[in-house]
């Protein structure tokens, strides 16, 4: 089983794919774990988009892909952040993916 080691000594559960099992596992230092992992370092930008992806979540049930995320930091956080560009520098080439991985959500479906 895949498991994120914890800086502690904790052991949290992994998927396949490096997601997190359950999302009560989720927490800052866990996500700042994950990201050392995906080689970023967390800045208030990067928790900006974290927290609008978690508040998603709750309001859907779905984590978003990659249009949908776009869509949705627009509408929220503006359109100069509301664009693929922007996104890719915080989170890397895919960051739909990263971005729901360090806020502790499913994989996205549709994201490859």
């Amino acid at each position: 089983m895949n498991a994120l080691s914890m800086p502690d000594g904790r052991r949290i559960p992994l998927d396949k794919d490096g997601y997190l099992r359950s999302l009560d596992d989720w927490s800052i230092e866990v996500a700042g774990t994950l990201a050392n992992n995906e080689n970023i370092s967390l800045t208030d930008a990067h928790w900006e988009i974290i927290h609008l992806v978690q508040q998603f979540y709750e309001e859907t049930g779905l984590a978003p892909a990659t249009r949908a995320l776009v869509r949705l930091v627009a509408q929220r956080a503006g359109p100069d952040k509301g664009r693929s560009i922007y996104l890719m520098k915080l989170f890397g080439g895919k960051p739909a993916l990263t971005v729901s991985k360090l806020a502790g959500l499913p994989r996205p479906a549709n994201c490859f």
